[in-house]
């Protein structure tokens, strides 16, 4: 899991920043509202921690911005407010669930980690991805180009899977080991070089247009008018 938290207070930061880390989690951390927005619109992350009152751009602000330009990363508020009209407030704004200090981590871990397992985009909440003539089928757990079905392994179908979630965008080496391969480090290895091959070879080879294209020096990516 692929966490932003954006909390002014370096003392809470870095205690939720230890604890993730501690429970093998990858994040990255912002302690004001400006630094914090661009990472959230630059970066890709599974789920947001974001306080309420910081400085430059508030957590309410950073949200209301991130829902109108379709961003859907699922985010957790943090405040010190109790008040109903503030949670009221809060959700309003886009924020998917709110969570008052002080607070327990173990709670704090276990809202992030349902938040993250959640759809957030309608393409998430779709059943079927397709790129050109091929469709993947999360029900089935089918892949089908031009009618005809090819025989995935299970890494090659959730490689697949978040490429075509992606579509349009660079999918970088590091975002296929955290979200494909749950790495957290780079283990040095040709393993994505090697599955990317494999899936190639059964997708694209046989038929006219490609699925996947390489993004030299960045990675790989579906094209978005496929």
């Amino acid at each position: 899991m692929r966490v932003l938290v954006i909390e002014d207070d370096k003392t809470v930061a870095d205690f939720i920043e230890k604890g993730l880390k501690e429970a093998g989690h990858n994040v990255d951390t912002a302690y004001d509202g400006r630094q914090g927005l661009f990472l959230a619109t630059t970066e890709q992350y599974d789920v947001m921690v974001v306080d309420r009152m910081l400085p430059h751009v508030e957590g309410v602000a950073i949200l209301n911005a991130l829902r109108a330009s379709e961003n859907f990363t699922p985010a957790l508020i943090l405040s010190a407010k109790n008040k109903v009209e503030d949670k009221v407030k809060g959700l309003r704004s886009g924020a998917d669930d709110y969570l008052v200090k002080p607070f327990a981590f173990e709670e704090l871990l276990a809202r992030l980690e349902i938040l993250a397992s959640r759809p957030q985009t309608k393409d998430e909440r779709d059943t079927k991805l397709k790129a050109y003539d091929l469709e993947l089928d999360l029900l089935s757990r089918q892949v089908k180009r031009d009618t005809q079905t090819i025989d995935l392994q299970s890494r090659e179908f959730r490689l697949l899977e978040y490429l075509l979630r992606n579509k349009g965008k660079v999918v970088t080496r590091t975002m296929l080991l955290e979200h494909v391969w749950e790495y957290h480090f780079d283990p040095q290895t040709n393993v994505i070089d090697v599955h990317i091959s494999r899936l190639r070879q059964k997708i694209d080879k046989p038929f006219e247009n490609n699925i996947i294209e390489t993004v030299r020096g960045a990675g790989y990516m579906v094209p978005a008018n496929s």
